[in-house]
């Protein structure tokens, strides 16, 4: 995953502005205007920017990739948003937040998702008003093509809602987004828990790293999501109807559901880590235990070798020389003598149960 880098422009800056930063990646940027009431709809996939129609007809403007400052510029003096608004967006790594601004109803969230099996987080922003909704996705992907599909299609009651429950519809994708995510970190789990039972070795403990560290990023641009919604169910806003926040509520408990199985793999990341150094200290045991045995064996060995391997001769006027040095089978006789000190020494560890 990569880090969650925010965009600043430096210290002194006019609050507002929409200068171009060069560490950012530039993306090609697209722009998608949807105008739809129950009986009609319209998509122009290359779209200028068109006012709210006044023929009671919904208004849903997407901006797709990294918009330029020139861009938000112009799309924020055709609708009238609020320059500090637009350099929210415009500085990519905001923390998921609502607010108002002279009606208009702004929200930033965090879509998480996966790409070639790297985890990355887009920033999401929104603005609501009477008429209109506005989508910023700064990824590479679209997001809402579902939305759009069930449009198209009829599904549901988009086409017969107002905007705040085509904005409901598109907070519960982006919401939604981080189910398969979490699901992926699941499987990753259970990968690094057969690894570190099985043989757990230095790759492991990288693995186990990453996870952990991908989860704690992750729950820091996602935590905050849930004070986002919270605040859209709550408290009164003109914005959105009554019946709508019945849906926002649901997708309250979607965030609920998210923060609770991000914050158990979490802890499962945390217990892995304990039973990999368990592992790898039960290993070192083993390994310790067995040449342990391995020296216990070889030193009454060691000790008859070292006896018949001094350089002393059989002496006859001594009664303490050693006659075995002249005997017909000495040698084989000291092989027999160490061969079953050895084998002995095998059958008493394993009846104490010590190999």
């Amino acid at each position: 995953m990569t880090f969650f880098a925010k965009h600043y422009h430096p210290p002194g800056t006019t609050p507002g502005s929409l200068q171009a930063h060069p560490q950012r990646v530039r993306q090609a940027c697209s722009l998608r205007l949807v105008r739809y009431d129950e009986p009609t709809l319209d998509v122009s996939e290359h779209a200028e920017f068109i006012a709210p129609a006044d023929d009671g007809r919904l208004t849903w403007l997407h901006v797709q990739g990294v918009a330029s400052g020139e861009t938000l510029a112009r799309i924020g003096d055709h609708f009238g948003l609020h320059p500090l608004a637009l350099e929210d967006i415009h500085n990519a790594g905001q923390r998921p937040k609502v607010e108002e601004y002279d009606g208009l109803l702004f929200l930033i969230l965090s879509l998480p998702r996966i790409q070639d099996d790297t985890i990355t987080v887009d920033q999401v922003s929104f603005f609501l008003a009477p008429g209109y909704v506005l989508s910023f996705c700064d990824g590479p992907v679209n997001p809402f093509d579902p939305v759009l599909k069930r449009l198209q299609q009829r599904a549901g009651k988009l086409r017969s809602r107002g905007p705040d429950y085509l904005l409901y519809a598109l907070l519960d994708t982006v919401i939604d987004q981080g189910f398969p995510v979490l699901e992926s970190f699941g499987l990753e789990l259970e990968d690094v828990e057969e690894a570190v039972v099985g043989n757990a070795h230095r790759a492991t403990l990288a693995r186990i790293h990453r996870v952990k560290r991908e989860l704690i990023l992750l729950r820091r641009m996602l935590w905050p999501q849930r004070e986002v919604l919270n605040a859209l169910t709550h408290q009164e806003r003109e914005q959105i109807a009554d019946g709508t926040r019945v849906f926002l509520r649901d997708c309250y408990d979607h965030t609920i559901q998210i923060m609770d199985l991000l914050e158990t793999y979490r802890d499962m990341s945390v217990s892995l880590l304990d039973i990999y150094l368990s592992s790898v200290s039960n290993r070192l045991n083993e390994i310790m235990r067995v040449l342990t045995m391995i020296a216990t064996v070889f030193i009454p060995l060691t000790f008859i070798v070292g006896v018949y391997g001094m350089n002393f001769d059989a002496n006859n006027t001594s009664p303490w020389a050693m006659p075995e040095l002249y005997w017909y089978y000495g040698y084989p006789l000291v092989w027999l003598l160490m061969i079953a000190i050895a084998v002995g020494m095998l059958v008493f560890f394993r009846r104490r149960r010590w190999l």
